[in-house]
């Protein structure tokens, strides 16, 4: 009999427990916990999957002379025939205006010529680039259409571990296909940048499922898919989706600009723990950049930061972040440790240059 139960339990994705011999019936239904019917996500993919695109690239990347053939008669050749090559790339991505406004990862179009975005009836139009992030691994397409697009609303981030959710995309080329799992963990760090934040999830996602969304039951973008840990290149259960909380802002700011800017110090720092003195804990500063908005001011390597505009500070990765956030020409109070003094420092925050190092 008991199991009978466990089968019947699985066939029906329901949770129970095999009943203990010897038990009364009210004992029974003590030991037993209520039973649950696991989601049908089938109205959720059939009210989302319209908004959700495929994206198609194609470019040109150039192929490095083999040291072979450098200095010899085939070396123009090669650059003439071989120098240049036609890349084709596919991911992902979503609409979030009905006006044609379509989100995906950076890494998915990159510095692609051309890119086609193919919606789920099977119309195909051409996508203009309104701007990018690779700090966050974002970008921002638009589409023109005669008629208005299926949308889909962001959602709040802060999610649950545990929670149900719905990735969707283009795996494979295999467009218009779902997969459902759980979120797996939060906050996940995984060297991407000094933004890292990721959600996890074991909800299948493989090459091609970049830049598509992943959905809460409410239908609602709460992640963009943006990397899996896999040793095979496939699914191995380990995907990582950029939170909707720090996309949506990054998102605005490309639609608005075209382009985001960030505040910017220009020091290279490293966290200090209770080693620090007086058993503060803070961020040190290693160096300053010459000419930098830091230098101006006056820091020095060896400042311990303790605090910005009176919050605490206490690793490298959250002063990057909070300094970040603040626009170009405005100041932030800095508390920091100098030579065993308390003091406070103030900065004019600069826009952070492209291409400095994600450590500064």
């Amino acid at each position: 009999m008991p199991q009978l139960l466990y089968r019947r339990a699985a066939l029906l994705g329901f949770a129970a427990l095999a009943v203990a011999p010897g038990c009364t019936p009210g004992e029974a239904e003590a030991q037993t916990p209520r039973m649950t019917v696991l989601p049908d996500f089938a109205d959720l993919a059939q009210a989302v999957l319209p908004a959700v695109v495929n994206i198609a690239v194609t470019g040109e990347q150039t192929s490095q002379v083999p040291p072979e053939l450098r200095g010899t008669p085939f070396e123009r050749y090669f650059r003439e025939r071989r120098g240049r090559q036609q890349i084709q790339g596919a991911g992902s991505g979503f609409i979030i205006d009905p006006s044609g406004y379509v989100v995906t990862n950076n890494h998915v179009v990159g510095s692609a010529a051309r890119v086609i975005v193919s919606l789920q009836d099977g119309t195909e139009h051409p996508a203009r680039v309104v701007g990018t992030d690779e700090l966050t691994d974002l970008a921002l397409l638009r589409i023109e259409t005669s008629t208005p697009l299926t949308a889909v609303p962001w959602g709040s981030s802060p999610v649950r571990v545990g929670q149900w959710v719905m990735a969707a995309g283009n795996p494979f080329g295999l467009g218009g296909t779902v997969t459902t799992g759980i979120i797996s963990a939060r906050g996940r760090e995984i060297g991407a940048g000094p933004f890292d934040d990721f959600i996890q999830t074991d909800a299948a996602i493989n090459p091609g499922n970049s830049g598509g969304p992943l959905f809460n039951t409410a239908g609602e973008v709460i992640g963009i898919n943006t990397a899996i840990y896999s040793p095979s290149g496939a699914s191995a259960g380990i995907g990582f989706a950029t939170p909707s909380d720090l996309a949506r802002g990054v998102i605005e700011q490309l639609r608005r600009d075209g382009r985001v800017e960030r505040g910017w110090l220009g020091v290279a720092v490293q966290d200090v723990g209770n080693e620090a003195p007086r058993g503060r804990r803070g961020v040190q500063i290693q160096d300053v950049t010459r000419n930098s908005p830091a230098a101006r001011a006056g820091l020095r390597p060896g400042d311990l930061v303790v605090s910005l505009n009176g919050e605490r500070v206490e690793t490298s990765r959250a002063l990057i972040r909070s300094v970040a956030g603040v626009s170009p020409g405005q100041s932030v109070r800095l508390s920091l440790l100098r030579e065993g003094r308390s003091q406070d420092v103030n900065v004019q925050v600069g826009r952070r240059p492209a291409g400095v190092s994600v450590q500064q």
